[in-house]
């Protein structure tokens, strides 16, 4: 009944797109061309998650929701146009016949007019999801930050963190980007390197062609991780719990082939001149309905308030629920899970917006209040659309410095 109900809004989309370029040519062959690739779009969309054999979101699966979306979008935005304009045209019909008026209100042309305006708008979306998916899923940007703490330890002054998240392995096709990417993580040449969850989509086989290049990452005080919510297998119908375990347990041995240290609700101290920080990791926690295995008191054991303290958290509505008001202050949080949606419009120190900032209070970028800081990380890898729009992927670098924060 869903499919259905997809279906037939699809279809009345189509329908207002249609009357649009009927509306501005003459030539048939036009919209018979676009309703050819309009249809085949859906086609295509209803067989990769109906058919045989089609699970996950690599390949061809992703391409297809990447392809709808690039005509979906557009359709969407003429049809409120088109719409609005009926819509108008019936409320100065009726109040015509209302007031038994024989006055013309129409405008010569208006639908001409409003049906290139909204052509052209939808030309927007359209070139750039598809720009998106050729482009934007691995133009990787190097973000970088520094922090102010009074009461960080001396030796940690200038003390650089780099943060990646969702790598969505089994989103991946192109080992040459994801070697630039890995290889543009090690230049920035930080004091230690961080994971904050979402390795692969949904199975740890998904790592088998790429193990050996995140292997590569290598920092001074090591590559710490935490699972994210797609660790777990938590998408897959198994076809029993022992082998949605033994996914997990293969998942766990990743990180240790890569060496990687993978923290689950535990911390370690990282030391340097005598002095010493500590990393926490806690596993995934998330508000409604995702995984809450992160246990914040077991990873904090032994931990006191005074401590200086990093935290990974994947799910960055945890630090909204209970890291931020937690009585052991954690100094710095790192995040991820949004993505950022893939999605929006971001201009650098001043704008930006992505619809998923209307779920999450905290999406994208460095977060303040009461001197604890969280940052959530827009993601490495992508997921179901293969592609990014203005939300690029994030190598983010942290500088933690000693002193009260410059006015």
């Amino acid at each position: 009944m869903r499919w259905i109900i997809f279906v037939a809004i699809y279809v009345v989309l189509d329908i207002y797109a249609y009357q649009a370029f009927k509306t501005i040519t003459r030539h048939s062959w036009i919209y018979y061309i676009y309703l050819f690739f309009s249809l085949l779009a859906l086609g295509n969309l209803l067989y990769q998650f109906n058919g045989p054999g089609n699970e996950g979101w690599s390949g061809a699966r992703s391409y297809s929701v990447g392809f709808f979306l690039a005509f979906f979008v557009p359709k969407l935005l003429m049809f409120f146009l088109l719409f609005g304009e009926d819509l108008v045209r019936v409320l100065v019909g009726a109040g015509k016949k209302l007031a038994q008026s024989n006055k013309d209100f129409s405008i010569p042309g208006r639908r001409k007019f409003i049906s290139q305006i909204a052509l052209g708008l939808a030309a927007i979306p359209f070139a750039s999801l598809l720009y998106g998916m050729y482009q934007g899923r691995y133009n990787y940007k190097v973000l970088k930050y520094v922090l102010y703490f009074d009461d960080l330890p001396d030796a940690f002054d200038k003390y650089r963190i780099t943060q990646i998240s969702d790598i969505h392995s089994g989103s991946f096709d192109n080992p040459e980007k994801i070697k630039y990417g890995i290889d543009l993580i090690n230049e920035q040449e930080s004091d230690v390197i961080t994971f904050t969850g979402d390795l692969v989509n949904n199975k740890a086989s998904e790592m088998d062609d790429w193990k050996g290049i995140f292997s590569q990452l290598k920092a001074q005080d090591g590559v710490y991780s935490v699972l994210g919510n797609h660790d777990y297998g938590d998408y897959v119908n198994w076809e029993s719990s022992e082998a949605k375990k033994e996914n997990l347990d293969a998942l766990k041995k990743v990180h240790a082939d890569m060496g990687w240290n993978l923290l689950l609700n535990e911390h370690r101290y990282l030391e340097k001149d005598g002095q010493r920080i500590a990393l926490v990791g806690v596993e995934n926690w998330g508000i409604g309905g995702f995984k809450k295995a992160g246990d914040l008191d077991k990873a904090a054991a032994s931990l006191q308030a005074e401590d200086f303290k990093v935290l990974l958290s994947h799910d960055p509505s945890y630090w909204q629920e209970r890291i931020k008001k937690d009585e052991k202050h954690y100094h710095l949080t790192l995040s991820g899970h949004t993505h950022g949606m893939q999605f929006g419009i971001e201009i650098p120190g001043w704008f930006k917006w992505s619809p998923v900032q209307y779920r999450y209070e905290n999406w994208a970028g460095i977060y303040e209040e009461f001197g604890k800081y969280i940052n959530v990380n827009r993601g490495f890898g992508f997921l179901a659309y293969p592609g990014r729009v203005g939300i690029w992927p994030e190598i983010s670098v942290i500088e933690l410095r000693k002193g009260p924060k410059p006015a």
